[in-house]
């Protein structure tokens, strides 16, 4: 373990290596890297999914509902939710949600002082077609 690693957050020093096993485009030798430093530290992997946080959920459920998502990052992202205890169940469902949860968002862009009169313009050209 190298001088640093003492003044780093041992969770997310795991939750990286963790992340490193899991990733496809990581060479073998860096993940039999992660995974002796993980067994080093003491950590499972049985616990890969559980220790996401809201942030990785909620990018893992906008999958779901995202039109530009291919077929098979939708179905990994089905995986890690139900894995991690969330049931997966109508996509026509969470589909509506987020339609609703987007035009809410345009909506508020609307009102909000902050945003720029192209984002305002943006949100009015998209609420205008879908009629609302």
């Amino acid at each position: 373990m190298s001088s640093n690693d003492s003044t780093k957050n041992p969770t997310r020093v795991a939750a990286g290596l963790k992340s490193t096993l899991a990733r496809d485009d990581v060479s073998d030798q860096a993940k039999i890297t992660a995974q002796q430093r993980l067994d080093e530290m003491g950590a499972t992997t049985d616990d890969i999914d559980h220790s996401l946080n809201s942030h990785a959920i909620g990018g893992y459920k906008a999958t779901l509902t995202n039109d530009a998502t291919s077929d098979r990052a939708k179905a990994h992202a089905k995986e890690i939710l139900e894995a991690a205890g969330y049931t997966v169940t109508d996509e026509h469902a969470n589909t509506d949600e987020h339609h609703t949860r987007v035009l809410a968002g345009y909506k508020a862009a609307l009102h909000n002082d902050r945003v720029s009169a192209e984002a305002k313009e943006h949100a009015r050209e998209y609420l205008k077609k879908h009629d609302v």
